[in-house]
């Protein structure tokens, strides 16, 4: 049975697919519509999030979307997070989690009551955020990102899952409670020219339980993204609501644990639907080859 704790939320085996609710404070992040500025803004969208049945919510300070040039600096990203870390504090008791690789940033968010440190560097991304894990020992979401070359013939399944062993050994070399960690497989990050980065994605999402071998819950986050809109050709992110909607059941059919998005209550509705049909319809197992 997979099992693991983000903050005082239970992920895993026997437990409700559970959902991440994404708030922006970077006017530079791909989706516009997931960007909140201001009080009010924070506020109210998180207010929104709780009542359509989040159960974490994951505030992103800076855009990690790999084909944007988002770079800004730390001290502007400290102020980002911190601030509206504060704000949803103030309106809940649920998980909150901070979309970061930077050290600064992550502990002055966890300060201020942040449960949930989310790499998406696997740890890679600032040396000193080792240190960071160690003093605060936070709950994480960390995402796959080798340090290995990619050779000419290695399958995106086996690229991601050495990628996450490498992180998951780091931690363990540390000390750190691998129950406090949930794995991600970063579909949209693995972009080779060996293979296109929509199939890679589609063949990880069809392979997620082969991660099950790694004893954690699994994170999947394919709200909005570039796939989806190669897939379904929508250029813009605000019309691939319909996409995501599909491969996030898919990939609670193949054994997501969590599932990271910009729209907390239709993907509600869809793990619903998914699970009704998991208890009361077909066993269905799905292989890909």
């Amino acid at each position: 049975m997979v099992y693991g704790r983000l903050g005082s939320l239970e992920v895993g085996d026997g437990f409700p697919v559970r959902i991440a609710g994404v708030i922006n404070v970077s006017p530079e992040s791909f989706y516009k519509g997931s960007v909140v500025l201001g009080f009010d803004e924070v506020r109210n969208r998180a207010l929104k999030m709780i009542s359509e049945g989040c159960d974490l919510i994951d505030v992103g300070g800076r855009s990690t979307a790999p084909y944007l040039n988002t770079e800004i600096g730390v001290d502007e990203e400290v102020r980002r997070v911190i601030n509206a870390v504060k704000i949803i504090r103030e309106l809940t008791d649920l998980p909150i989690s901070v979309d970061t690789f930077r050290a600064k940033v992550a502990e002055e968010a966890l300060k201020v009551g942040a449960d949930v440190i989310n790499d998406v560097t696997g740890l890679r991304g600032d040396e000193d955020m080792l240190r960071i894990i160690k003093d605060y020992q936070p709950s994480l979401i960390v995402c796959a990102r080798g340090t290995k070359p990619v050779t000419q013939g290695v399958e995106p399944v086996e690229r991601v899952l050495s990628a996450l062993k490498e992180t998951l050994n780091v931690l363990e070399k540390i000390g750190y409670d691998l129950n406090r960690v949930v794995v991600d497989p970063c579909i949209g990050f693995f972009r080779y020219q060996e293979i296109p980065w929509y199939v890679w994605d589609l063949k990880v999402l069809a392979n997620l339980r082969r991660f099950n071998v790694l004893g954690r819950p699994i994170a999947v986050g394919v709200s909005r993204k570039s796939f989806i809109g190669i897939l379904t050709n929508r250029e813009k992110p605000e019309e691939r609501l319909y996409g995501s909607l599909a491969l996030t059941s898919v990939a609670i059919l193949c054994g997501a644990h969590l599932i990271r998005t910009h729209d907390v209550l239709p993907t509600k509705d869809v793990i619903r639907a998914i699970e009704g049909f998991k208890k009361y319809g077909v066993n269905l197992h799905i292989i890909y080859k």
